[in-house]
């Protein structure tokens, strides 16, 4: 019978990555599907590994012909193609195991063109993200929609994450044109002809980001590429030019933000002979773009595009190396206007060059853009009383000992003003100054949110000068800001910090919530105990898996008075069901919620001691801890190495990083390493680490500086620049490595600084994984 869904995957010189993204498809629950596979003239062994595939799975075939680039690749691969649907997957990436099940299902629901969903990004030294580009056009479910109505998804510019209905494909009859990013061109014009879009905020693609650079996408700044980028755009904007305003407006304000700013940047890394034939690109571009969404640019985007203008190429090439360098991460510092001390200008390169060719009024730096930056660093409950430490800042100004800085808790519109401890921190400018503060948080204050529902939080008001600025606090940092802990202040009461719906940071009172309280480890199950809310009739445990919508009911054993509860979660059936959520972790998610009769839902707290319960079994581990938000979940993942404690131990003049954690298996063979990847390449340098393993624990020590690079040199444009990430690995007796897993209970109790001759490393958990920042 002839396959529903076609998958078509062209590839080329991947044979690091082929296997991988092939054995992410077969492991679909959508089953019913061919795969064509496109041998696109590629000199690695990418072509064995896909013709050993194809002998192990009858879905699979391959075709082969000459090199003539991935549009025409995938051209080949529709032209092959049978089923009812049709997809695409670029040989590097990874689909979710529910993914094309998704989409396929929701398309025979509703009838549409085509459906999409969301993507995340992943590599070795970042983990797995969301991806920027994808998040506006696939931030909730949009069933049955089109882009005139939903205007976002004029960024979803990919063809892979989506699934066509070949009748659609063929009706307009797409083809792929010989350039690089040419999915754009595509991926438009199926929008505007579609009948209906489904749009699905699950992610069902996760994306590669090479350490290399060697993608299309990370090969930005070649010139080659930047004239098919060049090409991809004018193509997309002769198709809208004469078409709804609104879609031009959103298409053109695209192209400035992305692909000329592109452009602009790449004069800080182009060779002198290729400067003149950029100049004239990138003003083909910007002469293609609407004036008015060019007025409305960034000001510092404003900058380039008039040294474009000028045809000022030493200005062009300071003023993309300096945002190259990270020099807007904090904004320059503001200049006072010669002969006028109460107006500011950018300090950017070009302010103060007599001849300029650029307007000295775009270097106008306008008072509403000397806003208040806020952050959180550390979230941590002393004595029963919580501390939250961050810095509070008026962008672009030096904070000066004569400011003032105040902080309230906002309580259902009501303030109550907090003593507020300041200290000199990093500013974003990099330099030590007036910035940081600790406010804490005594049960009396507290209880004051006893009697409300929504959540409190903090208004930081400063005076700088004849400045005044106001503003919720926000800006949570990695470690404790991002895993927040919670605790009682009260028989009944639960205080959990956290980011609001707004992005604020924000105090959640729960009142008696359903909640476990311990948990018991037996040979083949992992048993929980808790406490019902009052008023939860007839309750029973769901267990969720969120990613692929699949739910399981348990019973509970109810006790005492009614509220106490037991429930025996058995492990066998969990690791018989293995097949991973997360195609790059290759690991599963379940949430729990405990049910009424009336169907009522509450969400499960960890109360219970702050300590991972793990379970392993068939070179898996099943690991009962909570989520970000302090609700009880459950991993199931491949056996790893993971952390559970930190600590800097200073030696004499020394000091001396300490990870540790459980050892995984009997032999306890692993060494350790902090491993840090070169720019732009998948190479990297190790730092060895001293391990030592007692009473079924190992540590991993290592001095700081051997972290710190010998030849590094601090960005003179952007100071925060770290001058060297480390991560973690754990190298097997075998060769193979992985990240050390970062328990989330460790994640609570992070950040950990220390300094050492002269430079600052923070341990901080990021995706997962642990990483040392030196600066």
């Amino acid at each position: 019978m002839t396959p529903r869904l076609s998958v078509v995957v062209p590839f080329y010189n991947v044979g690091e990555y082929i296997g991988d993204c092939l054995d992410s498809i077969a492991r679909q629950t959508w089953t019913d599907f061919e795969a064509i596979l496109v041998d696109d003239g590629s000199p690695d062994d990418s072509a064995a590994i896909a013709k050993e595939f194809c002998a192990r799975d009858s879905r699979f075939r391959i075709v082969e012909q000459q090199n003539q680039g991935l549009g025409p690749a995938r051209n080949t691969g529709v032209r092959h193609a049978d089923g009812e649907y049709l997809t695409f997957v670029d040989s590097d990436d990874l689909v979710t195991r529910h993914g094309f099940e998704k989409l396929v299902r929701t398309l025979d629901e509703t009838g549409s063109s085509f459906a999409g969903g969301n993507a995340r990004r992943f590599n070795n030294s970042a983990g797995v993200r969301p991806s920027w580009i994808h998040r506006l056009p696939f931030a909730k479910d949009r069933i049955a929609t089109h882009v005139i109505e939903t205007p976002d998804l004029i960024l979803d510019r990919m063809v892979w994450n989506k699934v066509y209905r070949r009748s659609f494909w063929d009706e307009y009859g797409y083809e792929f044109p010989a350039i690089r990013y040419e999915d754009y061109p595509v991926t438009l014009k199926a929008h505007l002809d579609a009948v209906t879009v489904d749009a699905l905020a699950v992610p069902v693609y996760y994306w590669r980001e090479r350490e290399s650079g060697e993608s299309i996408t990370q090969q930005k700044f070649q010139f080659g590429n930047l004239e098919d980028r060049v090409r991809s755009a004018e193509q997309v904007m002769d198709l809208i030019e004469t078409g709804v305003p609104e879609v031009r407006r959103r298409v053109h304000s695209h192209f400035t933000q992305i692909d000329l700013l592109t452009l602009m940047m790449a004069f800080g890394a182009a060779p002198a002979e290729e400067e003149q034939n950029l100049i004239k690109l990138a003003r083909r571009l910007m002469d293609r773009l609407d004036a008015s969404v060019l007025a409305r640019a960034h000001s510092y985007d404003r900058l380039q595009h008039s040294a474009l203008q000028a045809g000022d190429v030493d200005l062009l090439r300071r003023l993309a190396q300096f945002r190259n360098d990270g020099g807007l991460r904090g904004g320059a510092r503001a200049l006072s206007r010669p002969g006028r001390p109460w107006q500011f200008e950018h300090n950017y390169p070009g302010v103060q060059d007599p001849r300029s060719p650029v307007p000295r009024e775009l270097y106008k730096l306008p008072i509403k853009d000397l806003t208040l930056a806020t952050s959180v660093h550390e979230v941590a409950w002393l004595n029963g009383e919580l501390s939250v430490k961050g810095t509070a800042e008026i962008r672009h100004l030096e904070t000066k000992t004569s400011s003032s800085l105040r902080i309230a808790l906002v309580i259902a519109g009501a303030e109550t003003p907090l003593a507020v401890r300041r200290y000199d921190a990093t500013d974003t400018h990099g330099d030590p100054a007036l910035v940081g503060f600790e406010v804490r948080l005594d049960k009396t204050v507290l209880a004051k949110l006893k009697g409300t529902a929504a959540p409190a939080h903090f208004v930081v008001r400063m005076r700088s000068g004849r400045l005044r600025r106001n503003g919720k606090l926000r800006g949570q940092r990695p470690g404790s800001p991002g895993w927040p802990p919670g605790a009682w202040i009260d028989g009944t009461s639960w205080i959990q910090p956290g980011p609001g719906a707004d992005g604020a940071f924000v105090l959640r009172k729960m009142v008696d919530p359903c909640r476990l309280t311990s948990v018991e480890q037996t040979a083949d199950a992992l048993v929980l105990n808790g406490r019902v809310t009052g008023g939860l009739e007839h309750p029973k445990l769901q267990v969720t898996r969120p990613l692929s919508g699949q739910d399981q009911m348990l019973p509970l054993a109810l006790s005492g008075d009614g509220r106490d509860f037991s429930v025996r979660i058995p492990i066998r059936p969990i690791i018989e069901d293995t097949n991973p959520d997360d195609p790059f972790t290759q690991r599963t998610t379940w949430a729990f919620r405990l049910i009424g009769s009336d169907d009522e839902e509450k969400l499960l707290l960890w109360t219970a001691p702050p300590q991972a319960a793990r379970h392993i079994d068939q070179g898996r581990v099943v690991t009962l801890t909570r989520s970000t938000g302090g609700y009880v979940n459950l991993h199931e993942a491949p056996l790893r190495v993971t952390a559970d404690h930190a600590e800097a131990v200073a030696n004499g003049n020394e000091v001396e990083l300490r990870i540790a954690g459980p050892v995984t298996d009997g032999e306890a063979a692993h060494t350790f390493s902090w491993r840090r990847y070169l720019e732009d390449s998948d190479d990297h340098l190790d730092a060895a680490c001293r391990r030592t393993v007692v009473d079924g624990r190992w540590t991993a020590a290592v001095e700081l500086t051997e972290l710190i690079p010998a030849d590094a040199v601090a960005s003179s444009t952007d100071p925060l620049a770290s001058l060297a990430d480390w991560i973690l690995f754990a190298v097997a007796p075998d060769g193979t490595s992985h990240a050390v897993q970062c328990e989330p209970f460790l994640a609570c109790r992070l950040p950990i600084e220390a300094e050492q001759d002269g430079h600052t490393a923070a341990l901080r958990p990021h995706a997962g994984t642990l990483h040392v920042e030196v600066r």
